[in-house]
């Protein structure tokens, strides 16, 4: 399929550190690229408005809410989505412009390589970290349990893997990781709450126990030196604070 239409997609909320990388880096393969921007107090709006992207504003509900949203507006139907805070590798963005030549699949699937306290992390559950960031609205949309996210396709849809990273910039210190674990426990307790769910002993307990093993063992995670035990304990953690909230 030659001369495809691609829109970018991304939604932000104060994100003035994040949004030009991110725009940069798929200046040349969108064809359109369309924020969705949920009222940031700082120059989000304005950095990307300088970049020749079209801003929407709209209320923030949820993440998968968002992003639904965000994808019917966009002007074509074949769309790459992206948090604020990642960009394209170079190697990623030569593939797509060469998928836009020869779309073959329904959805293209990417590794994601995560920067921790400035550190590419290349082991432990964070890498792959495979996601679908490229397909057919058409042919599917968000979903998952907030705050996580993910493509669902169509059934019998064609997914094909794509080599180059989406990078992804995470966090810049250990306060601002937990941070971030504290918060999107909260999420994921409430939601868990509304649907009735009530953990048990495996949950608060051996789930934990077992993705500290996966992330640090299992995974080779002790192969990125503090950091990885840093993020180890913290996907402990997070698995814990999201069952012992719903108990607490």
């Amino acid at each position: 399929m030659a001369d495809l239409k691609l829109s970018v997609v991304i939604i932000t909320y104060n994100e003035e550190k994040n949004i030009a990388r991110c725009i940069h880096s798929v200046a040349g393969v969108a064809d359109e690229i369309l924020v969705v921007d949920s009222y940031s107090t700082d120059r989000t709006v304005e950095i990307a408005q300088s970049l020749s992207a079209t801003v929407i504003t709209h209320v923030f509900v949820g993440h998968i809410e968002q992003k639904n949203f965000a994808l019917d507006q966009a002007k074509y139907h074949h769309v790459l989505s992206l948090d604020a805070d990642e960009t394209l590798s170079v190697a990623l963005a030569e593939t797509i412009s060469g998928i836009k030549l020869h779309w073959s699949a329904d959805a293209y699937r990417f590794n994601r390589l995560n920067n921790f306290c400035g550190q590419w992390i290349k082991h432990g559950l964070w890498y792959p970290d495979q996601k679908i960031r490229l397909w057919n609205r058409q042919k599917g949309r968000w979903g998952g349990r907030n705050p996580h996210d993910k493509v669902i396709m169509q059934e019998k849809s064609i997914i094909k893997p794509v080599s180059g990273d989406i990078l992804h910039y995470t966090v810049d210190t250990v306060e601002q990781y937990y941070s971030q674990i504290n918060k999107f426990s909260s999420i994921q307790a409430n939601q868990l709450s509304a649907e009735g769910f009530r953990p048990g002993f495996f949950h608060l307990y051996m789930k934990p126990a077992y993705k500290f093993l996966a992330a640090y063992f299992f995974r080779l995670g002790f192969l990125d030196g503090w950091r990885g035990y840093m993020i180890a304990k913290g996907q402990a953690l997070g698995v814990y604070l999201r069952y012992a909230k719903i108990r607490g």
